[in-house]
């Protein structure tokens, strides 16, 4: 194990979700959670001046996740943009090989939107503990406060990021099972037809390019299926 391994490791084993949001992930929509990270400053391990004072550096953001969704080892191996990361290839390729190239399961895709970024006074566990006290007040139920390391502070919502969907994952794989929607049919999800029949009612209601519902149903492989309806949206 190399130095930055070693970092990284000590990074994700320091990190703690103190306050977590007290819902999970919409099974059917987007979800918005703002995140307050405290970290120690890292010019603290720099031995620099502080005059006895103790401060804490404070990130807030916003992760938005979107509506969960369904996919298959031969979705992912079709579509996904690997590049130079031979190993996640192969291990989708062991994945599809173990479970089966049509094996329906979840995905979730996130995009962080970074906040303010300011230095308070007192230690991480008096400014945590300030933060948490407000958001039960107010009874913020999609705010999460989360302590870390301050230079690969991005591991550490990386960590809650994972932890989160892992609470979330049960509910919401059983909520589209009760809908139908981890049922295949060709090897394709019907959660992947809802999806496909909702982009191109957008398409033709001017609501959406109609490039992008043709990526779908060609990363589904169903062109030969869906065709004459999307030709339709252009007569």
């Amino acid at each position: 194990m190399d130095e930055q391994d070693a970092r990284f490791i000590q990074a994700m084993e320091s990190t703690r979700v103190v306050r977590q949001p007290r819902q999970g992930l919409a099974t059917f929509g987007s979800t918005s959670v703002r995140y307050y990270l405290v970290t120690e400053p890292s010019y603290r391990s720099l031995d620099v001046p502080t005059d006895g004072r103790e401060e804490s550096v404070v990130r807030e953001g916003v992760v938005r996740a979107e509506r969960p969704q369904v996919v298959t080892p031969f979705y992912l191996l079709r579509n996904e943009g690997f590049g130079d990361n031979a190993e996640r290839y192969l291990h989708l390729q062991r994945l599809a090989q173990e479970v089966g190239q049509d094996h329906p399961g979840l995905m979730y895709r996130y995009k962080n939107e970074g906040g303010e970024t300011s230095v308070v006074s007192g230690g991480v566990d008096e400014v945590t503990r300030k933060i948490i006290e407000r958001l039960d007040k107010e009874d913020k139920a999609l705010e999460a406060v989360i302590t870390g390391s301050d230079d690969l502070w991005d591991l550490s919502l990386m960590k809650f990021i994972y932890e989160f969907t892992s609470r979330s994952v049960r509910t919401n794989a059983t909520e589209m099972q009760a809908n139908g929607l981890l049922r295949t049919d060709g090897g394709v999800p019907m959660d992947a037809r809802v999806r496909i029949e909702r982009m191109l009612e957008e398409a033709r209601n001017g609501q959406r390019d109609p490039r992008e519902a043709h990526r779908e149903i060609e990363r589904w492989d169903l062109f030969h299926e869906y065709q004459d309806r999307f030709f339709n949206l252009f007569r």
